[in-house]
């Protein structure tokens, strides 16, 4: 009320009602220019009375009636809108409905949580007041905060400011907790435990009550952010609070969609815990931190992982529930860090077949829920064939398990076991050119590991074309990209197959004459090779482009492996067996191939 007695009119609603009263103009025409058609309509479909004759002694001649009845003529439809009428105006942004009061909320509720935090840390550095005066002044500063919002929040127009102080308030009573906590060590870790829990218990039940997902999101994220200030830094009982953040604040979403509430109660712990396990790396962890950790990680897994999937199945857009699902696993993924070795392998071990257990349960869950639990289970796997395999075996170990990948994926029609089988196979082929490169085919040398290199060499040429025979079955490769992925599965499988027999001569004979020996049987070998190819062409006629371009390639490159490397590295018997044998093997290929034909 103003001092003459009469109310202040709001610019805002009166703004806000014009707009409205013009959108309803504007539906009202719309409205009655479509009854206006469909009475035209309807006028155009009634057959009209003849009239009387103007006399009986003139004969009446009736029109024939036409072959066909035809169709009524209807009025073109009028314009929904009538022209020149206006369009309607867009409201600025700072006109709209709580737009700027929400700013301003938010920018209180920042600068007031920085404000209890000074109290509690700041003003105990600068020597104002005892632990006592600033801990119980936090409180009632929280509980002043929290009962004003809720008496703002029952007025008219209250929903912002109510939220904004209700919000602060409950935040800086956590603070002021994990304070007394943490920082002045009044409270055991299990009280203070408790009493955050009660903290975090009533926000969001007032959340729930006001149906507020910014409240219950901001809440915790205020809470996230400012907690390492108080608790020294990043902390067990860091990490331990948060865990209790984002178990309290699964609540409000049994019967809610608020996915900004879902990010802000997973976040915080994953990245802090994550971030204390980092630290730990390259450093000797006490047995007791380890188990506290690898705790703390496993009940952020199962909490992260348990809402995700019970999420995910009722939701409409559950993508925000598959992230974060993948999130929570990234402590034990990480667990490492900070556990002996045997102890990440069980961990990595025990990841792995649990979430393959969730994945096989979800069956009616969305497609990319499912993909993530796999991809986690594939993660894990890696990280427990790495943990455990020295590094000489790992390229055999990964194409192993690539290999048993890929034939499950056939055997259950499962693309996402094909996919993980592929990544597991594209790392084990890299470890693979790592220990026997391309320049190591064009002289002769020592091997650290023979045994490895070749036993890999054999796996990576059965996976490349187990690849390929898989891809076309599951339909990954149409028919227009599959002869592109067999020649270069074809040329995987020929480089692989070239380095373990190279590198098995120069293993069993030393790095001179085995180094010959297994050149010269290589040679022989993609004889062979060109070879069997061609009696493919010949013997399957769907496949005679493919496998008749791939066999006639094979032996031209044969030959000219033969006459420019051969003939200048091999010396003595070998350079005779490789032509001689190239040789013989050609022409028992073109006899055969002839006679194939000719049948």
């Amino acid at each position: 009320m103003n001092n003459d007695g009469v109310g202040q009119v709001d610019p805002q609603v009166v703004a806000r009602l014009s707009g409205e009263f013009v959108a309803l103009d504007r539906h009202m025409r719309a409205v009655a220019d479509d009854l206006a058609w469909l009475r035209t309509q309807l006028e155009a479909t009634v057959p009209q009375a003849p009239a009387a004759p103007s006399s009986p002694a003139q004969p009446v001649f009736t029109a024939p009636a036409p072959p066909y009845p035809q169709p009524p003529a209807y009025p073109a439809r009028p314009a929904p809108y009538p022209a020149g009428s206006p369009a309607p105006r867009r409201t600025p942004w700072w006109q709209r409905d709580g737009a700027i009061s929400r700013a301003l909320a938010a920018a209180g509720a920042a600068v007031t949580l920085i404000g209890v935090v000074m109290l509690l840390v700041l003003a105990a550095q600068a020597g104002f007041f005892g632990p006592v005066a600033r801990v119980a002044s936090g409180a009632v500063v929280a509980a002043a905060l929290v009962g004003v919002g809720l008496r703002v929040h029952r007025r008219d127009g209250g929903t912002v400011g109510g939220v904004a102080l209700v919000g602060t308030g409950l935040a800086g009573a956590f603070l002021d907790v994990v304070a007394a906590t943490s920082y002045y060590h009044w409270l055991p870790s299990a009280l203070g435990l408790v009493l955050a829990a009660a903290v975090a218990a009533a926000g969001m039940t007032i959340a729930v009550r006001w149906d507020s997902q910014p409240m219950a999101a901001l809440t915790v994220a205020a809470v996230a952010v400012l907690s390492p200030v108080l608790t020294g830094g990043l902390t067990a009982t860091l990490a331990g609070f948060l865990l209790l953040l984002q178990v309290a604040a699964f609540a409000p979403q049994l019967r809610r969609e608020w996915p900004y509430l879902h990010v802000a109660r997973t976040l915080p712990v994953v990245l802090a815990l994550s971030a204390i396990l980092g630290n730990a790396a390259g450093h000797d962890v006490a047995v007791r931190d380890a188990a506290l950790v690898l705790g703390l990680a496993v009940a952020v897994a199962v909490v992260g992982v348990g809402s995700a999937v019970f999420l995910a199945r009722r939701e409409s857009d559950p993508t925000v529930d598959t992230v974060m699902l993948a999130l929570s696993t990234l402590p034990l993924l990480l667990s490492g860090f900070a556990l002996p070795r045997w102890t990440d392998v069980t961990v990595q071990c025990a990841l792995a077949v649990g979430v393959l257990v969730v994945a096989r349960v979800v069956r009616d869950h969305p497609g990319h829920t499912r993909a993530m639990l796999s991809a986690v289970a594939a993660l894990a796997t890696l990280r427990a064939c790495v943990s455990a395999t020295p590094g000489d075996l790992l390229a055999v170990v990964l194409l192993a398990v690539a290999v048993a990948l890929v034939a499950a994926a056939g055997r259950a029609h499962s693309r996402i076991a094909y996919a993980s089988g592929a990544g597991f196979g594209l790392v084990g082929a890299l470890l693979f050119v790592d220990s026997a490169p391309p320049r190591d085919l064009l002289s002769a040398h020592t091997v650290a590991a023979p045994v490895a290199v070749v036993v890999a060499g054999v796996a990576l040429a059965g996976l490349a074309v187990l690849l390929v025979r898989r891809a076309a079955t599951l339909g990954v490769l149409d028919e227009r990209t599959v002869d592109s992925a067999w020649i270069a599965g074809g040329l995987v499988a020929l480089y692989a197959v070239t380095s373990s027999i190279v590198t098995a001569g120069v293993a069993l004979f030393g790095t001179g004459v085995g180094f010959t020996a297994g050149h010269c049987v290589a040679t022989l070998v993609w004889v062979v090779l060109a070879t069997v190819l061609l009696w493919w062409a010949a013997t399957h006629p769907r496949a005679t482009r493919l496998a008749l371009g791939a066999g006639l390639s094979l032996a031209a490159v044969a030959l000219v492996k033969l006459f420019l490397f051969d003939l200048a590295t091999l010396d003595g018997m070998f350079r005779v067996l490789a032509f001689l044998g190239a040789g013989l093997l050609l022409l028992a290929a073109g006899t055969r191939y002839a006679r194939l034909l000719g049948r």
